[in-house]
C-alpha cells in the first residue's frame, strides 16, 4: 500500500498492513500537511526582555517567554467587553488566495494523504477571544452573546473547510483543547447544549466534501468522546493517551470505527528519558490500537523537555514492532 492508502485503511479500519507514521527530521511521514492563510493578515512580533509578544488573526495579543513554549498564553483578548462584539473583525477567508499555498502543495504528484491544518476551532477560538477565565463565566452568564460569538467563529471555519476541499485536501485537522488531567473543562451537558449540534453541522459539511475529520484535544475528554464520534470525528489526535484507560479507549475506537493519531505520551512517558519505558510504551500503543492507529512525534520537543534521541527511541520501537525499516535514520544515543 502507498502512504495515502495506509492512512485511509487505518482511519476506516480496513486491515492496514501497518500503522500510519508521521514523523519529522527525515523519518517516515505518510501525511502531507498544509495550512490556509487569512487574507491580508501580517503577524506582529516583538521582544521585551525575556518576553515575546505577538498577535493572531483574530486580534488577540499573546505573550510567551523567549525560552519557553512556542505558543504562550493570551495577554489581551480581542473582546474584553461584549459591546465590542458588534465591531469584531473576523479573519478573511473569502479570497481564493487564502488557499494558494495549499493548492500548490496538494497539486504536486504525491502518494501521501493530504491533510489541511485549519487552525483552532469554535471553543478554542472563542475562549481566546474572551480569555479563558472570563469565557467560562460567559457559559453561565451570557448564553445569547456567546451563541452569537460561536456562530461568528463557526462561519469562519465553514469557509475554511470549503477552501480546503477546493484545494484538494482529503482531511481537515483542528485543535480543540477541552480537558484537564481528570476530566472536561465544562460539563458534558454544557458541551451538548452549546457545541454538539454546530460541530455536527460543520463536520457533516467536511464529510459531504469527501474529507476526513481529525480532532486534536489535550486533556481527558472521555465523557464526551461518544458525542464527538456521533458528531463526526474520524480521528482523535491525543498527545496524552495515558490520561485515559487505554484498553477502554482502544475498544471504543474499534467499536465505533474511528482511529487514534498519537505520539508516545508526552506527559508521563516521553519526558522521563527512560529508554526502556519509552520503548515499552511505544510497543504497547501499537499493540492496543492496531488496525486504527497513526503514530507521530510531538512537534515541540523543547517545550516538553524531551531530547531528540528520546524521540528516536520511540520511533525505532514503533517501526521495529511493525517490521518497518527506518531508512538509516540515526539514533542519537545508541
Amino acid at each position: 500500500m502507498q502512504p495515502r492508502e495506509i492512512i485511509l485503511a487505518n482511519i476506516e479500519r480496513r486491515s492496514p498492513p501497518r500503522p500510519g507514521l508521521t514523523f519529522d527530521r527525515g523519518r517516515i511521514d505518510d501525511i502531507l500537511s498544509c495550512s490556509l492563510s487569512a487574507h491580508g493578515f501580517q503577524q506582529r512580533r516583538w521582544i521585551e526582555g525575556k518576553r515575546e509578544y505577538y498577535d493572531d488573526e483574530w486580534g488577540n495579543l499573546w505573550l510567551r517567554m523567549v525560552d519557553g513554549s512556542k505558543a504562550g498564553e493570551i495577554f489581551k483578548p480581542a473582546i474584553e467587553d461584549w459591546r465590542q462584539l458588534d465591531d469584531i473583525r473576523v479573519p478573511d477567508y473569502t479570497h481564493p488566495d487564502c488557499a494558494a499555498a495549499m493548492r500548490e502543495a496538494f497539486s504536486r504528484p504525491t502518494d501521501k494523504f493530504k491533510l489541511a491544518f485549519i487552525g483552532g476551532w469554535v471553543f478554542n477560538d472563542t475562549r481566546y477571544l474572551r480569555k479563558m477565565e472570563v469565557y467560562f463565566a460567559d457559559l453561565a452568564l451570557y448564553p445569547d452573546e456567546l451563541r452569537r460569538l460561536h456562530d461568528i467563529v463557526a462561519g469562519v471555519y465553514e469557509r475554511k473547510i470549503r477552501l480546503a476541499a477546493e484545494a484538494g485536501a482529503e482531511g481537515i485537522f483542528f485543535c480543540e483543547d477541552m480537558g484537564t488531567q481528570t476530566g472536561l473543562l465544562f460539563s458534558p451537558r454544557m458541551f451538548r447544549h452549546y457545541f454538539k449540534d454546530p460541530y455536527a453541522r460543520l463536520w457533516g459539511i467536511a464529510h459531504e466534501l469527501g474529507m476526513k475529520v481529525f480532532e486534536h484535544s489535550c486533556g481527558q475528554n472521555w465523557a464526551i468522546l461518544p458525542d464527538l464520534l456521533d458528531a463526526g470525528v474520524d480521528v482523535f489526535q491525543l498527545d496524552q493517551p495515558t490520561l485515559y484507560d487505554m484498553p477502554a479507549l482502544a475498544e471504543l475506537l474499534r467499536t465505533r470505527g474511528a482511529a487514534l493519531w498519537s505520539p508516545v505520551d508526552i506527559q508521563k512517558i516521553m519526558p522521563t528519558g527512560d529508554r526502556a519505558l519509552i520503548e515499552a510504551s511505544a510497543r504497547q500503543m501499537v499493540d492496543l490500537f492496531e488496525g486504527g492507529l497513526i503514530c507521530k512525534n510531538y512537534g515541540d520537543l523543547p517545550g516538553i523537555g524531551v531530547a531528540e534521541a528520546w524521540d528516536d527511541w520511540a520511533y525505532r520501537a514503533i517501526c521495529e514492532r511493525v517490521g518497518v525499516m527506518t531508512h538509516g535514520h540515526k539514533d542519537g544515543n545508541r
